[in-house]
């Protein structure tokens, strides 16, 4: 099929999604489940057209991934880190990697997979989505008591990191697994470079970025966010090169041009969360697009347990291990936490990874994390309200003055 003709195909595709996306907020759903519900209802043969390219989904994928975590950071209020950066720094990293464990288990007692691709099955799902929990907090006007939607917030902006080094490493293992195990000196060896190297470039860009427009006039005012756009290109590119975190590194150079910007800030905001609406809109996309319906159902029942067991067990058992440092939180925010753990894209393009390097049985969990992603979307995202009543954490409006 001609370029053009995909092009045209897919901006149509993005334009029906952005139109039905003021439906999905009155219903108080995430975009994502528009954008993929077109995706899905369009290029799976029905029309002629059918897309399988698990590679060029992944790039995309990518790419959208680190633009989303960007745009991110730069919304991102320094006091609103200084607030919840222990929370919600212990929920992103501990929280991720004991989520693997326990659900990892509860997957090999479940399923066929061994136990080291059940690892990679939790990896995978491991982390909260920062576009589901914004969307559905805003569609719903819903703010909440001693911080508790601020440290969602922050969790699932900077939690994505530590479950894609996970899923990269263990898809590395798996691929790699008849040249033997690889040491715990070499692990940590892996994990330092990629937090460190991402830290480092992240650091350097967005200062250079901040210091280059704060002390630079530019002749014309639309060219600040063009070279914010640009240092975000060489913060992936280099990051990439010198073996970091790309997301850490955009997160973070994110977090310093948006906080620090003296010029032009709120053109730049402006600019790229229309950038990172388009990001969105391409990744539900060909995400939708790359998923068969018709391969779906086989896995649905098998997904339903695993499914309601991460909403349940894996996911509040390792939150309220991470709040036993914390003894002072409120135990209403702890429940409350635990039990909101919302998932949304990213896991999706996480299980590209392994599908894209050939893992067996990745094909599967491609379509298992996909009703996960959709069960938690309906679950956790309709009970966010009730829940935050029951327990008394919902801020009611102030009323106006007389």
């Amino acid at each position: 099929m001609p370029s053009d003709i995909i092009i045209l195909g897919i901006s149509i595709l993005i334009a029906i999604g952005i139109l039905l996306h003021h439906p999905s907020k009155t219903l108080g759903l995430p975009s994502l489940l528009i954008f993929m519900g077109v995706g899905l209802a369009f290029g799976n043969g029905e029309f002629g057209f059918v897309y399988d390219d698990l590679q060029l989904t992944s790039v995309i994928g990518t790419l959208a991934l680190n633009t989303i975590v960007f745009v991110g950071g730069l919304n991102t209020p320094m006091k609103h880190i200084k607030f919840s950066w222990k929370e919600g720094g212990m929920l992103s990293t501990a929280g991720v990697i004991l989520t693997t464990i326990i659900f990892g288990f509860i997957l090999n007692a479940l399923l066929d997979f061994n136990l080291i691709t059940c690892m990679l099955f939790a990896a995978v799902v491991s982390s909260t989505d920062a576009a589901a929990v914004f969307s559905i907090l805003e569609s719903k006007k819903l703010k909440l008591k001693h911080g508790t939607g601020t440290i969602l917030e922050f969790e699932s902006a900077t939690n994505d990191p530590v479950a894609l080094l996970m899923v990269v490493m263990l898809t590395d293992f798996i691929i790699n697994s008849a040249n033997g195990a690889p040491t715990v000196l070499s692990v940590l060896s892996s994990l330092g470079q990629q937090i460190g190297v991402g830290a480092v470039v992240g650091l350097i860009m967005g200062k250079l970025a901040v210091w280059a427009l704060n002390n630079i006039k530019l002749p014309e005012f639309g060219l600040i966010p063009v070279f914010i756009l640009a240092s975000f290109a060489i913060t992936v590119s280099s990051t990439e090169i010198l073996g970091g975190n790309e997301l850490i590194a955009v997160y973070i150079a994110g977090v310093i041009i948006g906080n620090y910007l003296k010029k032009g800030a709120e053109v730049s905001k402006h600019f790229f969360n229309g950038i990172s609406w388009l990001a969105q809109s391409l990744m539900f996309i060909i995400l939708g697009l790359q998923i068969f319906p018709q391969q779906l159902m086989p896995v649905f029942m098998a997904s339903l347990l695993p499914a309601i067991l991460l909403i349940i067990v894996a996911r509040p058992l390792a939150v309220q291990l991470c709040y036993l440092p914390f003894k002072q939180a409120n135990w209403r925010k702890r429940l409350f936490v635990s039990m909101i753990g919302l998932k949304g894209a990213t896991p999706i393009v996480f299980a590209l990874i392994p599908a894209a390097a050939g893992v067996e049985g990745s094909r599967e969990m491609i379509h298992m994390v996909f009703f996960i992603v959709l069960f938690s979307v309906i679950i956790q995202g309709s009970a966010i309200e009730p829940l935050a009543n029951k327990l008394g954490l919902k801020l009611q409006p102030k009323k106006p003055d007389l």
